[in-house]
């Protein structure tokens, strides 16, 4: 049995632009604490290699405490670490992959040409290739692995989705082609679950720290094990904080709507609430105000509507005229709340069906 940790798109010296610089400091600060967690996943789970498939740094310029974090890590690693660049961490001259003197048990697959590293105790060859610039293309194609008895698999930045993509698109007849193992992939920014083309299985971790709101929820790595019939996955979450979007339908308080729609635990996270449903303005700088120190981060979009009379046109010789005028009945002669709000939101219900919209 081989076990492998495998991560990606670490995104190291982001810039967090949504966020103020004091926050955006305190994220890069927690960003450095991703390698140390890799290293240490490695030693509880028994890993025999760390895989990390591009996309390290953000970008050409990295923080020297980044840079000594990192490395630092790798360091106090118990096992190998396998690194093939990506598009925002290419092999430039300026790169630290070229300027930096990195541990032993590090390699940094220095060429777009696929190269292999032997792992003799457990038998296994880890094949991989690194981006020299931020465009590449074909890096899989016409790939084979030999078909000898070894456990073959490899580390790779690449586009699985979109076989047009500038940022070496990967297809499934590639994989399929390949006769690996697995094929640790990197790039796309949601977790895949275990892939398959052929007999090779495949998956991309995600980013292993959300940026922004469009990396939503908890991110981690995959913890890999490879039998000798088979391949799974954990997925091993990698802490910190995450962005979250809530809807909140403001109704007639807003306030008491999102203290309500809020989790108690929400501290650590950034979120965007979007007010929905017909309302009255609702007062965004008393909302922040009251909400803020209650999270990380807070924005808020105000997507709700005017405020209408719900049963204007009620009793009208129309279809939504009787329809209301039925519905208003069973409001009025409701027994309790219950069956007036249920009244209610048939009404609104209705409106906006006939109206073509949606009822938040």
């Amino acid at each position: 049995m081989i076990k492998l940790l495998h991560a990606a798109d670490l995104h190291l010296d982001s810039p967090f632009s949504g966020l103020s610089p004091e926050q955006a400091a305190a994220r890069r600060k927690e960003q450095r604490e991703l390698p140390a967690k890799l290293a240490e996943l490695c030693r509880i789970h028994g890993c025999d290699a760390l895989l990390l498939a591009g996309d390290v740094f953000d970008g050409e310029s990295v923080a020297p405490e980044t840079v000594e974090a990192l490395l630092a890590a790798f360091a106090a690693c118990p096992c190998p670490v396998f690194l093939a660049p990506g598009n925002h961490d290419p092999l430039s001259t300026a790169s630290p992959y070229r300027t930096e003197r990195w541990p032993v048990n590090v390699h940094i697959f220095a060429s777009r040409a696929i190269s292999p590293v032997e792992l003799p105790e457990q038998h296994c060859r880890v094949f991989g290739a690194g981006f020299e610039s931020a465009y590449e293309s074909g890096l899989l194609g016409g790939f084979s692995a030999p078909q000898d008895g070894w456990v073959n698999v490899m580390v790779l930045h690449g586009d699985a989705l979109n076989p047009n993509s500038p940022y070496n698109a990967v297809t499934k007849e590639q994989i399929a082609a390949s006769g690996l193992r697995y094929l640790a992939l990197g790039h796309i920014h949601q977790a895949s679950g275990l892939l398959r083309a052929g007999h090779t299985a495949y998956a991309w971790p995600g980013c292993a720290m959300g940026r922004g709101f469009d990396e939503l929820g908890e991110k981690g790595a995959y913890l890999v094990t490879l039998t000798d019939s088979d391949c799974s996955l954990e997925f091993l979450p990698l802490g910190g904080r995450s962005y979250e979007i809530l809807r909140v339908p403001a109704g007639d308080d807003a306030a008491a709507a999102l203290d309500a729609a809020l989790p108690p635990d929400a501290a650590r996270d950034i979120y965007r609430v979007i007010l929905t449903g017909e309302a009255a303005r609702p007062d965004l700088n008393a909302l922040y105000a009251r909400f803020a120190p209650r999270v990380f981060s807070l924005t808020f979009r105000d997507e709700t509507t005017p405020k209408r009379d719900l049963w204007a046109g009620a009793g009208e010789d129309t279809l939504r005229g009787l329809a209301l005028g039925k519905l208003q009945a069973d409001y009025d002669n409701a027994p309790d709340d219950a069956a007036r709000r249920t009244a209610a939101l048939a009404a609104r219900m209705l409106c906006a069906a006939i109206e073509g919209r949606d009822e938040a």
